[in-house]
């Protein structure tokens, strides 16, 4: 067999073994020891491996994940969701289209609140969908704005994606959460004006609620300020204490998970069993982001070693594109893959590959090599939200599916997260093409 054709074959077995079902790190892991023989690679590359295993796990800012993980999935105990969004639904009912920005808002906030997609996507099902449905919402849009108001959480701090990826491309997380605030709120924007012009163009789809009695203004506004408190203390902690240097993430993340136990006990609706089932959920969603990390190490670097960055190097180079088209190129791999695969796995497998080309690249923004690399990641984070929403492996629908009303089929949600996705496209291209939208916010915070 061909040396040179060992990496193709390996990423094609990649594929495969992705769609097997079998668990992805092991996957990855597997095939990095079997084509370390095949390709008849020395033992040492795997020692190298694992010596980069252990300095990655040595990185302490990668304590902040479980703790960011703790802080969401405690909040989802706690109760606010609900009130909050009875809140905006009093507020904003009557408007036409009002309940559906109310359901993007509370997205908005859950998304600073947990920064986890699943348990955003969840709450909102749950709480939002039902509501929706019974006000007359067309379903379509009723689970595309659910599954896309959750997906929020992956781009809006404190989102767990950019503190792994500021890990892997070594930069600041507190400069990620910075360069992710406007993005973040150029795709809340766009998604409350489609909404509103949607219900313009086509009132039967987003009618304005009917089937109760609405607060007076003055006295809305106060119990949603009431009802927000909690949440903005939260976010204002976390946020606030990185943003102003006064703490790292890691410690930032930690006095969350405290702030959102404190919160959950306030509104009593924490107890043993709930603090047990909130810490095994911690464990298992950490320990799977831990072994994905692991055996893509191990799959990178044997793929490294049979010379596969070098001939991906060469394939990108050799295209004769500007730095702006290599980077639509990327973005174009970037969102084909994730239509079957996680941000977790692209992260760790993909993302490694692409880094040191962007390095190289001279965009003539006059941007410096860390400035590129933040606004590089940004563009990623916005570009992996949609792989939440793309069929066939979309996991918001899959996570909306599993939550919606019974008679909800699936090509109801497929056809719902179409404009939404549509959305998220226009704000990573916005991203791109307007750079300053990240990296301003960095230098103006300094």
């Amino acid at each position: 067999m061909e040396v040179e054709l060992l990496p193709i074959i390996m990423g094609l077995c990649l594929i495969v073994g992705t769609f097997s079902g079998y668990p992805v790190a092991l996957v990855l892991g597997g095939l990095g020891v079997a084509f370390l023989f095949i390709g008849g690679l020395p033992i040492f590359t795997l020692q190298l491996a694992v010596s980069r295993i252990f300095g990655i796990m040595s990185n302490w800012l990668l304590l902040a994940i479980p703790l960011f993980v703790y802080m969401g999935l405690m909040l989802d105990r706690s109760g606010i969701a609900a009130n909050l969004l009875y809140s905006f639904e009093r507020l904003l009912g009557g408007v036409r289209g009002g309940l559906g920005i109310a359901v993007a808002l509370l997205g908005v906030v859950l998304a600073a609140s947990t920064g986890i997609v699943g348990a955003s996507v969840v709450m909102l099902g749950v709480l939002a969908l039902p509501v929706l449905l019974r006000e007359n919402y067309s379903p379509q849009l009723a689970t595309g704005l659910v599954a896309a108001s959750g997906t929020l959480g992956i781009l809006i701090p404190p989102s767990i994606m950019l503190v792994v990826l500021g890990s892997m491309l070594q930069v600041s997380v507190g400069d990620l959460f910075k360069a992710a605030f406007l993005p973040g709120l150029l795709l809340s924007v766009l998604y409350v004006a489609y909404i509103l012009i949607l219900a313009r163009v086509r009132p039967d789809m987003a009618p304005p609620v009917t089937s109760r009695d609405r607060t007076p203004g003055w006295r809305a506004v106060l119990e949603l300020m009431r009802d927000l408190s909690g949440p903005l203390v939260l976010i204002g902690t976390v946020l606030g204490s990185i943003l102003a240097g006064v703490a790292t993430p890691t410690e930032a993340a930690a006095l969350g998970a405290f702030g959102a136990t404190l919160l959950a006990l306030i509104g009593r609706k924490l107890d043993l069993n709930g603090m047990g089932e909130v810490v095994y959920e911690t464990g298992k969603i950490t320990a799977m982001i831990l072994f994905v990390l692991i055996g893509a190490t191990v799959f990178s670097g044997v793929f490294k070693a049979l010379g596969g960055d070098e001939m991906i190097r060469d394939a990108v180079t050799g295209t004769g594109l500007s730095p702006f088209g290599m980077m639509a190129l990327f973005m174009i791999i970037l969102f084909v893959l994730g239509c079957f695969l996680e941000w977790i796995e692209i992260t760790f497998v993909v993302l490694p590959l692409f880094t040191p080309i962007i390095i190289d690249l001279d965009f003539g923004l006059g941007f410096t090599p860390n400035e590129q690399l933040i606004w590089f990641a940004i563009a990623v984070a916005v570009n992996l939200q949609t792989s939440f929403m793309t069929p066939p492996f979309g996991f918001s629908l899959f996570y909306v599916k599993g939550v919606a009303p019974e008679g909800t089929s699936i090509g109801t949600i497929y056809k719902g997260a179409v404009p939404f996705v549509v959305l998220q496209l226009i704000g990573l291209a916005s991203v791109i093409f307007i750079p300053y939208l990240t990296i301003g916010i960095v230098r103006a915070l300094g």
